[in-house]
């Protein structure tokens, strides 16, 4: 066990966390993360209802006696969400960690709190997080540039990232974006954090609800093997480098491109289907960080986290 600020508010054994990833945080993963000794989050708007999550928490509750999270991520959407029932499924469904990325979680976290829910906000700026301090959150996660995902507009490195947050804030800190192994858990807390959050790593796990091709890629890829996309429009993401990330990045620089021509490349729902679920790589979309260059095998989620926190350190 490694005790930090971080393993003592939210009662975990070791400081890393898998942070909510659309179609891949499901039950299996994240029991598995749990019995690991880390924090798994389910993520609430991969089941179709509110319904279904409670149906997916009953699920881990189901595979594992330790502590779990959910992601409850709030966008703005065509078709509208139900935020109010996903989150009243978490609080009945006796959860007591979520992990709220997107907009601004003001809106919830009466309800939460009365719950006794302990909050964690996902930020990729030292101002968000300080508002989201303000708000009442128990722990801010720093996404840096590095990150899969939405690292948002201000292209600062975790290295800086990680620094100028723990500077400010006086709430614990999962540093974010660009994590694999044991060295950058070491960096982490050097830099003034708590834990660390690790996605990519734990997609190429065993336990991971994905088809091997995508792990196998993962493994193939190096820390070149992403593309950012979408910045002309504002809402920068990196993605994988594959056939359809570099068509979507050279539509989007064509002057007076707009998001609805990349639209149906970006689909969400046909990266899930013809590459997560699939295995055809250049079939979508789909999200990885520039960690792919530090995953050298397929491991299970208790042989990821017992390598970081055993020492492990490998630079070959």
């Amino acid at each position: 066990m490694m005790r930090t600020r971080f393993t003592e508010t939210f009662g975990i054994d070791h400081p890393i966390v898998c942070g909510g990833m659309t179609a891949v945080g499901r039950a299996g993963l994240i029991a598995a993360v749990a019995d690991a000794g880390a924090l798994g989050f389910l993520t609430a708007l991969t089941q179709p209802t509110p319904e279904d999550l409670a149906i997916e928490i009953g699920r881990v509750r189901e595979l594992t006696d330790k502590p779990f999270g959910v992601n409850l991520t709030i966008l703005p959407t065509v078709n509208p969400v139900p935020y109010d029932e996903y989150r009243d499924a978490i609080i009945d469904g006796g959860v007591k960690i979520v992990e709220t990325a997107g907009a601004n979680p003001e809106p919830h976290m009466p309800a939460f709190k009365a719950a006794g829910v302990k909050v964690i906000h996902k930020a990729v700026a030292v101002r968000h997080a300080l508002k989201a301090e303000r708000l009442g959150v128990d722990a801010i996660s720093i996404d840096g540039f590095e990150c899969a995902g939405h690292p948002g507009e201000d292209d600062v490195p975790g290295l800086i990232l990680i620094n100028a947050a723990a500077r400010k804030l006086s709430i614990p800190i999962i540093a974010s974006g660009g994590f694999a192994d044991g060295a950058g858990l070491v960096a982490a807390l050097a830099l003034g954090a708590d834990a660390v959050n690790m996605g990519t790593r734990f997609v190429a796990t065993t336990e991971s609800p994905v088809h091997d091709n995508v792990k196998q890629q993962i493994v193939a890829n190096d820390e070149r093997s992403t593309v950012v996309v979408f910045r002309e429009f504002r809402n920068t993401a990196r993605v994988a480098r594959n056939a359809v990330s570099e068509e979507i990045a050279e539509i989007s620089a064509r002057p007076g491109a707009t998001f609805a021509d990349v639209a149906h490349l970006a689909s969400g729902e046909r990266g899930r289907r013809e590459v997560l679920d699939a295995g055809n790589m250049d079939g979508g979309m789909w999200w990885a960080g520039q960690a792919q260059g530090l995953i050298d095998e397929v491991l299970s989620c208790r042989e990821v986290v017992d390598s970081i926190v055993g020492g492990r350190v490998d630079h070959r």
